[in-house]
């Protein structure tokens, strides 16, 4: 089978920095027809301009605190069949196309999401959970390869990530993409809904992954500590105005609030905020939900028109050549040179580099276009792990390939300097 055109779109705004690593990972998707769209602020566009494969993207300009009206901007740019959803603060697997496109063969199908590691690159942020129309939460018991169609309790829908999702372009834009009236937070719940009462099947491919680094922005900052909660409390209203029945709603509101006062005591314990900073957020938070009651709305969305420009095909890397890096700590510069100059030969490189230790693994995309695994050669890469594996350093090699091997595509593992 063809794999069909993605468009990938990719918003950002302050960011510049991490919007540059974004677009370094993107540019090695191991895909056969793939465009890029960026909506940008001034910033961004100037990071996209400096680029190499800059001819190769599409870039809007917007310079507006709304990420549902910047996504369809982005949406009435792409041209492919299928619209792949990414964060600027995020890195793909090469194959994370691959698989999150995979679920599209069957027709019935609307959307599909993937599984989310966060900041140390392996633990998961986000996998597979379900949502309800007052915002309950639970976690699907989905494992790998899948695809899956996940078994949902009635009142149920999939709940997709904004930083890896993909919807059929011609369904979303007649649903009129996302509502404005999410200018931060749940707009990607609120579209989850709206498939869900319209019957739209919805798929989970934990293969498909990205790597989240949360970047800082005006509401959080590097650490996750939140900077503001207006627009998240205004998101709350909307999507319970909109999805959760009236008799219900003060409930939720209820709920959610004290949830967010629990998060922000958390915090507060942890060190980040102190008491001043969680009134302060708690009032924005009231703040937001106020307003949103006056936020203009529309219980039906103006569908999207055809794409504004044709297809325009980023090389990517399709079948790119994998190649393995290993060593020890001493060897960094030399692996780095060998990785670097390996990348600009077209290559897909990652560097494996164990110390005599048990320090847990990390696993980072350098800016120069490779991934990086540093830890203790008896230490855990997965969380749960056991905490001291005692193996040779090419067992523990070959386990660390094969562990990334689904969603990085098959390697030949290498010791530096090779033999």
């Amino acid at each position: 089978m063809t794999a069909p055109p993605v468009s990938v779109v990719i918003v950002s705004r302050g960011r510049p920095a991490a919007l540059d690593l974004c677009l370094t990972g993107v540019a090695q998707l191991d895909h056969p027809a793939f465009e890029v769209v960026v909506v940008a602020c001034p910033a961004g566009a100037a990071a996209v301009a400096a680029r190499a494969d800059r001819t190769h993207i599409k870039l809007v300009a917007f310079d507006e605190p709304n990420i549902s009206a910047a996504r369809n901007l982005g949406l009435a740019q792409a041209a492919g069949d299928i619209v792949a959803f990414l964060d600027d603060d995020a890195v793909p697997e090469p194959l994370w196309l691959h698989h999150l496109c995979a679920p599209f063969a069957d027709p019935q199908v609307a959307a599909s999401g993937g599984f989310v590691r966060g900041r140390n690159g392996i633990s998961f942020q986000w996998r597979a959970r379900a949502v309800t129309c007052d915002l309950r939460e639970r976690a699907l018991d989905l494992g790998p390869p899948g695809p899956h169609l996940p078994e949902l309790a009635p009142g149920e829908a999939v709940k997709l990530q904004g930083t890896n999702m993909a919807h059929r372009r011609e369904l979303l834009a007649a649903m009129g993409g996302f509502d404005p009236a999410y200018r931060f937070y749940l707009d990607e719940t609120d579209l989850d809904l709206r498939h869900a009462a319209a019957g739209h099947l919805i798929a989970v491919s934990p293969l498909a992954e990205v790597h989240h680094g949360y970047a800082p922005s005006d509401r959080r900052a590097a650490d996750r500590t939140p900077r503001d909660l207006t627009e998240i409390g205004a998101s709350i209203r909307c999507f319970l105005d909109r999805h959760c029945p009236e008799d219900d709603r003060a409930a939720a509101w209820t709920r959610l609030r004290e949830d967010q006062r629990r998060r922000l005591l958390r915090l507060m314990q942890r060190g980040p905020l102190g008491a001043d900073d969680v009134a302060r957020l708690l009032s924005g938070l009231d703040r937001g939900w106020q307003e949103a009651a006056n936020r203009p709305r529309t219980t039906t969305l103006a569908p999207i028109g055809s794409a504004h420009a044709p297809f325009l095909p980023h090389p990517g890397r399709p079948a790119a050549e994998r190649l393995d890096l290993s060593g020890r700590p001493w060897q960094r510069g030399a692996l780095r040179r060998r990785a670097e100059q390996s990348v600009a030969e077209g290559k897909i490189v990652t560097i494996y580099r164990f110390s005599t230790s048990a320090l847990f693994h990390k696993l980072r995309f350098h800016e120069a276009g490779f991934w990086e695994q540093t830890g203790g050669l008896f230490g855990r890469s997965e969380r749960s792990g056991k905490l001291l594996q005692f193996c040779r350093f090419s067992t523990r090699l070959r386990r660390e390939v094969s562990r990334t091997a689904a969603a990085r595509g098959r390697n030949d593992a290498l010791p530096f300097p090779p033999r």
